[in-house]
């Protein structure tokens, strides 16, 4: 039963029964429904304690029900029959109440909290707004300002900061032992939550609240419109703000932000071990090596002890082991900073990680990553040793952006126990992580990095080999695409500002300031004996760096960084663009941002496909995965191969078609867009 009603005495128990999350869809409505109703005429019933089954108490509306016509009986009707009910309801929160599962307890008398449950109304970030009175009854309960924080920014807060905010009442251990042995008087005496004053208006937080949500959620409506709805709580009465709200709660979840919104919350939900792994025992790590101490080692490092795995960092020398612990430090010293950890938290850290010189006394652990510079035979070196150094049991992992998996597993007496595990810098940070299986990589080792990637607290992509796997040879078609831009007639600062207004953070070239242009440069560099001779070179960005124009670790990049500020253009680097352009006798002509951003965005939906053609990735969802997680696409857009299924193969195929006329070359359509345009199917109905 979607719900049960159980009663002992004078009290009756409702039990939210729709595990593991106890989702609210039309079933639980109705049974809510049917409970308030025979409840409310018992005369043996003096209070109703609604609970979840298990540890969740209700984890909102099932938005699976978000793509079909809304059926009765409606949440907010059900929380009115519950609110107006002559016996009094309590929540007993036992786990997470949030969304549906938080306005249902706003619309009990009484809420008691599990000391470990996060409460809050997280609707925005789905791209809707609360639709059952979330964003009347908070405001009254808490005030405006401290409601616009919980609602706009869709954070859900600790048991602990709920109490202090007034959002729930109580904290108690056994919520509905505490719930029984409440002064019934004290509990019927409080009046429903519509039933009191509007909140004060608080022109200041309105307006602190809407720039926060232009910064944090850029270009999305939901955040706006909560705001909007708060703000008339201070104005409207109850029952015309509710229609307010509904109103606005079912036009938003019918827009393409709150679709691509479900398709990556639906997206994440699915990345996880795949069910053929299911089986597969992976190895338990507890202890693990990480080679290499410089920056992203020092993150590996950090993730890995923050999850409760003891680590050591292997260098070569002193110096590249002092370098390690300074590194180490720094980010221990910035969580401490930005009041993530406490000083004995970070003291902790830094006492937590060892550092050590050299391969002949390696620990006995369960994982070692491989972390050094991009270099096919010094990677090579550190698996050798790894493999002598180390039980046969430990998974080795390498965590290469392009490298040839299978080629660094050929060195290896047993290539089953080698996988590739590309983390995303900050590596302490990033919740992406590409698990790359190379030809021999053995399910004991896939099943350990899934294993592990959970552990974590990282979405793992399943991908194959190739040159940058599924994130960075997309990303390399992306550059490709801008340089071509760029010497045919646009500039830096034209394209970064068409790829923001799109939605990125920010454009291609200040992301290479930031990141440094001497990395894409040595990649170019190491593909160029098997770069194809037919395909157009664009040299533009070599000279650059080859002119010291390196980022902003040298102040001057695409952009000018003058005294370490904020960046500046630079006509320097225009001249240099057209001069490149004369020298390649190119007739350079003006794009606009729509054609920018079209040719780009074909560019990376095209690689993708040939990506999703070739089987390394498994599917469109695990592209827009990464896309989204790894290289700031958009996420109120649902990820490349979304946005790529809302303009259809065939206008991506009559877009490429359109472009080879000026380069057969690079964009020759991927065999699977002309198929999927002949067969009027999309890219989501693709798996490998």
């Amino acid at each position: 039963m979607a719900v049960t009603v159980e009663k002992r005495g004078t009290t009756a128990f409702v039990t939210i029964d729709n595990p593991p999350v106890n989702a609210i869809g039309v079933a639980e409505r109705k049974g809510l429904s049917d409970a308030a109703r025979m409840l409310a005429t018992d005369p043996k019933v003096e209070r109703v304690i609604i609970s979840g089954k298990g540890a969740i108490f209700a984890a909102g509306a099932d938005a699976r029900e978000f793509d079909s016509v809304p059926q009765e009986p409606h949440l907010p009707d059900v929380i009115a029959q519950i609110e107006q009910s002559p016996i009094p309801w309590i929540a007993a929160i036992n786990g997470a109440a949030l969304g549906g599962g938080a306005e249902i307890a706003l619309g009990c008398r009484y809420r008691i909290a599990a000391p470990d449950a996060p409460i809050g109304l997280p609707e925005v970030t789905l791209g809707v707004v609360p639709g059952a009175g979330g964003t009347q009854r908070l405001p009254r309960l808490i005030g405006m300002a401290d409601a616009l924080e919980i609602i706009v920014q869709g954070r859900p807060i600790a048991a602990l900061e709920a109490a202090a905010s007034g959002f729930i009442d109580e904290i108690a251990g056994n919520q509905v032992e505490a719930a029984e042995k409440l002064d019934l008087d004290i509990v019927k005496a409080r009046p429903p939550l519509s039933e009191l004053p509007p909140p004060e208006q608080d022109s200041q937080a309105i307006e602190a609240a809407r720039a926060l949500a232009n910064k944090r959620m850029r270009m999305q409506d939901a955040p706006l419109k909560a705001v909007d709805l708060i703000e008339a709580s201070a104005t409207l009465p109850f029952e015309a703000a509710m229609v307010k709200e509904r109103k606005a709660f079912l036009s938003l979840r019918k827009s393409e932000q709150a679709k691509a919104l479900r398709h990556v919350f639906f997206a994440e939900r699915q990345a996880k071990m795949p069910v053929w792994l299911k089986a597969v025992t992976p190895v338990d790590v507890r202890k693990a090596v990480v080679v290499g101490g410089g920056t992203m080692g020092a993150a590996i490092a950090y993730a890995l002890n923050a999850a409760g795995i003891g680590v050591t960092i292997v260098e070569n020398d002193e110096d590249a082991a002092e370098r390690a612990k300074f590194n180490v430090g720094k980010l221990a010293d910035t969580a401490l900073k930005r009041g993530l950890i406490n000083g004995e938290k970070a003291a902790g850290i830094k006492a937590g990680i060892a550092i050590m010189i050299g391969f002949k006394t390696l620990p006995n652990a369960d994982l070692a990553v491989e972390a050094v510079f991009e270099d096919m035979d010094v990677k090579k070196q550190v698996f050798s040793k790894l493999e002598a150094g180390l039980p046969e049991s430990a998974v080795l992992a390498t965590n290469t952006s392009y490298l040839d998996v299978n080629e660094i597993a050929s060195v290896l007496t047993d290539p089953s126990r080698l996988v590739g595990l590309h983390f995303f810098a900050p590596a302490h940070i990033m919740k992406l992580l590409e698990i790359v299986r190379g030809d021999k990589t053995g399910d004991i080792a896939l099943s350990t990095a899934f294993a592990l990637g959970k552990k974590l607290r990282k979405i793992p992509v399943l991908a194959g080999v190739c040159d940058g796997f599924i994130g960075n040879r997309i990303l390399a078609r992306y550059r490709e695409a801008t340089d071509t831009l760029l010497m045919d007639g646009s500039t830096p600062w034209d394209i970064d500002e068409a790829m923001v207004d799109f939605g990125y953070p920010m454009g291609p070239f200040e992301a290479q300031d930031l990141s440094g242009l001497d990395i894409a440069y040595a990649n170019r560099k190491r593909k160029k004996a098997t770069r194809d001779p037919n395909r157009r070179y664009i040299p533009i960005s070599d000279r650059m760096v080859e002119e010291g124009r390196l980022g902003r670790k040298t102040a001057v990049g695409w952009y000018r960084y003058p005294g370490g500020g904020g960046k500046v253009l630079d006509p320097l680097v225009e001249d240099l663009i057209r001069e490149e352009a004369y020298f390649a006798k190119v007739e350079r002509r003006e794009f606009s941002h729509d054609e920018i951003r079209e040719r780009i965005l074909t560019a990376m939906i095209n690689e993708a496909a040939d990506i999703l053609e070739e089987g390394i990735a498994q599917s469109a969802a695990n592209i827009d995965l990464v896309l989204i997680h790894g290289y700031g696409f958009p996420r109120w857009r649902g990820g490349l191969m979304h946005y790529a299924d809302q303009l259809g193969a065939k206008t991506v195929l009559a877009r490429l078609k359109a472009y080879a006329e000026e380069d057969p070359v690079i964009w020759k359509p991927s065999p699977l867009i002309d198929r999927l345009a002949a067969e009027g199917k999309n890219f989501a109905s693709v798996a490998s």
